[in-house]
């Protein structure tokens, strides 16, 4: 326990230093490197269970899944070039996943090669790009294009309430599983996680969205009050427990306990970013309703 307090005090101190000094930048570059670590984690777990995915393939094309639509906005191009831009990166990766197994699989794994890879780029950067749709609803280049100190943007502060909210979710059900939790939730898939955890972390995520919808109001979308950030926080707590549940999925069929050892007391990159997965894009069309 105090290995996974003091790596989440650490993570945190990265995250927010580097928002601090560079701004939308460092959020897209985190996202794109923590999205290419855990596809290599879900990759190599697919091997474990006897898939073979094309890893360097899928993880070049993770990165610029995630951090090409931001730096198309940057260069000026036209918004319905930067929305589509990581749709047709997910096809062009299926495409070359296609074209390559022809050539380096046999009868008995390709349909296994091309499930796996794409899957991998579906789940993990395509679901975690919504983050950087999420900053796009409002940023706008500054210039010059690195500043230090950058001016705090509505979209940052977005992302950092989906964050905070859906990490939160996991501390509280790890508390409140600890402290009250009697009923299990899901015995075959994770048999440590109990209904109570699962409503302490759902309080917890509300209070935590709330939280910072007060603190960031003048960054918010105005109708982000409090009370409805709180109440847009619930269904991002439940499909956080979702996402968690089938990590666990997929953790069971490798055989393995954590996806890495990478964070001590956390595990591997996809453990860190597993209750993004499924929020990101629920986050996405919460603001995109609101703004």
């Amino acid at each position: 326990m105090l290995s996974r307090i003091l790596s989440t005090l650490l993570l945190w101190s990265v995250v927010l230093g580097s928002l601090w000094a560079f701004g939308a930048h460092a959020a897209v570059t985190l996202m794109a490197l923590l999205a290419a670590l855990a596809l290599h984690e879900l990759y190599t777990m697919g091997e474990k269970a006897g898939l073979r995915p094309f890893r360097k393939m899928g993880i070049f094309f993770a990165v610029l899944i995630v951090a090409v639509p931001f730096y198309l906005r940057c260069f000026g191009f036209d918004d319905d070039i930067v929305a589509s831009s990581a749709s047709l990166l997910v096809a062009l990766g299926v495409i070359a996943a296609s074209v390559r197994l022809l050539g380096e699989r046999d009868n008995t794994n390709r349909i296994e090669t091309l499930v796996a890879t794409s899957f991998g780029l579906l789940f993990i950067p395509f679901l975690l790009h919504y983050l950087v749709r999420l900053l796009l609803l409002t940023y706008e280049p500054n210039e010059p294009f690195f500043e230090l100190v950058p001016p705090l943007e509505p979209g940052l502060v977005a992302c950092l309430w989906v964050v905070a909210t859906s990490k939160f979710c996991d501390v509280g059900a790890l508390l409140s599983g600890l402290a009250f939790g009697r009923h299990k939730m899901s015995p075959h898939i994770s048999p440590k996680k109990t209904w109570e955890g699962a409503i302490g972390g759902v309080l917890v995520s509300c209070g935590v969205g709330a939280g910072i919808a007060a603190w960031g109001a003048d960054y918010l979308p105005v109708p982000f009050t409090p009370v409805v950030a709180a109440l847009a926080a619930l269904p991002l707590a439940l499909v956080t427990i979702v996402s968690d549940l089938v990590e666990s999925v997929i953790k069971r069929r490798a055989e393995v306990k954590d996806s890495g050892a990478m964070i001590p007391g956390i595990g591997g990159a996809f453990d860190l970013t597993d209750s993004l997965i499924l929020s990101a894009p629920v986050a996405y069309l919460i603001f995109l309703f609101l703004s």
